[in-house]
């Protein structure tokens, strides 16, 4: 809910938008500085990681309708204005905000008298209770009530990277919080590249006694050398000579993290056929995937002068056929 220092904090600003953006944009921005800015970034660097914490905080509420709106809301009421103590000598005190709201002039012109307790005039928990509509606004057995109810506390955003063999399969990280606090994390096996993961109440506390934030931890995935995820499939590409496509064989391919299997080549099997291992994917709570092996005719790149001799025979016993008539034709339609 509201915070006071919102009279002083332009969120908008700080992100680079306008107040009319929208929550793409808001997004948008947000992403773009926080890499720029994140601590991994700019390891020791005390302004980089208290602009991180200012972007954090300005998309925490902007991101979020029902802050924003409360934002907007708290911002157009006092104009950027404060509330100081009476006698500070400065503008923009109760007296300007709420003077203003009521059609009053400024600090020259009529003013409300606040008093605290006791006084007959009704103290600052009914004036305020009275504009939003929810009551006192003092201190009650779970703290400072806000706008009908304790303070959230903020989200926190974190970021991991995971090894692909290690994502796969699942993994307990510990992380490391601003204020130096480790967090263990359980990432479940399966997991994603820009997979997100919520854990409730690992955020920020609240400052009046409400639920704690939570924590928003984004997993990075490394790629491998020869597996690629096709949802909780495993794709990997398995060159075989000429001779093996055409005659047939038995090969093996790799799986991951355990031994390889055989498969058999079918003869004439062409290239990007694809040759699958039930069982030998991805394996999660959700179910397990397949290993996909995508086949892939290897050309040698020298030949021999005689082996060229002998490719040449061979290609002259062939059939007269172009592979390319049928795909020339449809093209053409």
């Amino acid at each position: 809910m509201a915070s006071q220092d919102w009279f002083d904090k332009d969120f908008y600003a700080t992100l680079g938008v306008s107040k009319e953006a929208s929550d793409a944009d808001i997004k948008k921005a947000y992403r773009k500085l926080a890499r720029q800015y994140h601590p991994d970034q700019n390891p020791g660097d005390a302004k980089a990681e208290a602009k991180f914490k200012e972007i954090s905080e300005a998309n925490s509420v902007l991101s979020d309708a029902e802050q924003r709106k409360e934002y907007d809301a708290v911002r157009a009421m006092g104009s950027g204005a404060r509330f100081t103590a009476p006698g500070s000598g400065g503008a923009g005190g109760f007296e300007d905000v709420f003077g203003g709201m009521f059609g009053q002039q400024g600090a020259g012109g009529q003013r409300f008298t606040f008093q605290q307790g006791g006084g007959g005039g009704g103290d600052y928990d009914d004036l305020l209770g009275n504009i939003f509509g929810s009551g006192r606004f003092g201190q009650s057995s779970g703290g400072y009530r806000g706008f009908g109810g304790p303070t959230p506390g903020r989200d926190v955003t974190a970021t991991t990277t995971l090894d692909f063999i290690t994502a796969t399969r699942g993994e307990q990280v510990t992380l490391q919080t601003s204020e130096g606090k480790p967090i263990t994390v359980r990432v479940p096996a399966g997991v994603s590249d820009g997979q997100k993961i919520r854990l409730r109440g690992k955020g920020h506390p609240s400052p009046d006694g409400g639920p704690a934030g939570d924590l928003i931890l984004t997993v990075k995935v490394r790629k491998h050398p020869v597996f690629e995820r096709d949802g909780l499939n495993l794709r990997v590409n398995v060159p075989v000579t000429f001779a093996e496509a055409a005659l047939g064989a038995t090969i093996e391919v790799p799986t991951l993290g355990g031994k390889p299997v055989k498969l058999k080549v079918a003869p004439g099997t062409p290239s990007g056929r694809v040759l699958r291992v039930k069982g030998r994917g991805v394996e999660t709570a959700k179910g397990t995937g397949d290993l996909l092996a995508v086949v892939q005719v290897a050309v040698p790149s020298h030949l021999s002068k005689d082996a060229r001799e002998k490719l040449e025979a061979f290609v002259a016993d062939l059939p007269d056929e172009d592979p390319r008539a049928d795909l020339l034709a449809k093209a053409r339609e």
